[in-house]
């Protein structure tokens, strides 16, 4: 009986990490995202935010009212942000888990993952541009 159980929750245990760890599409994200504010966390901190436009537009910020503006596009199963002020694509790949997104970046050597802490249907707080004397 024991085995019995042991198998079976193996099993589950198996199917949910599949689940967990399938790369949202294209179609997916854009379903999820359009119309939210989604704040992000990495390592227990926020790490920013990014509303998500009509379009496939953005806007993030790091959490200090400045503001990026920029717009998302497929290539193959990763999503990719190119923002006015980066020269070239930042490509994530994106899962869907019980408690929202989870980001994982496809650039980065050390594999930042920043996971989803809050969403909202509010428009982000930007600062307009520093102005000199």
């Amino acid at each position: 009986m024991k085995q019995l159980l042991l198998s079976a929750c193996l099993l589950a245990g198996s199917a949910a990490a599949q689940t967990a760890q399938s790369t949202m599409s294209a179609a997916e994200f854009e379903a999820y995202t359009t119309g939210k504010t989604l704040f992000f966390a990495a390592d227990g901190r926020r790490y920013g935010v990014e509303e998500y436009l009509p379009d496939r537009r953005v806007r993030w910020s790091f959490l200090d009212g400045q503001c990026k503006d920029g717009r998302w596009f497929a290539r193959g199963r990763q999503i990719c942000f190119v923002y006015d002020d980066t020269p070239g694509p930042q490509c994530w790949s994106f899962f869907l888990e019980a408690g929202g997104l989870t980001a994982r970046f496809e650039s980065d050597p050390d594999g930042r993952v920043l996971y989803e802490v809050e969403a909202s249907g509010e428009e982000m707080l930007c600062l307009g541009p520093e102005v000199g004397v």
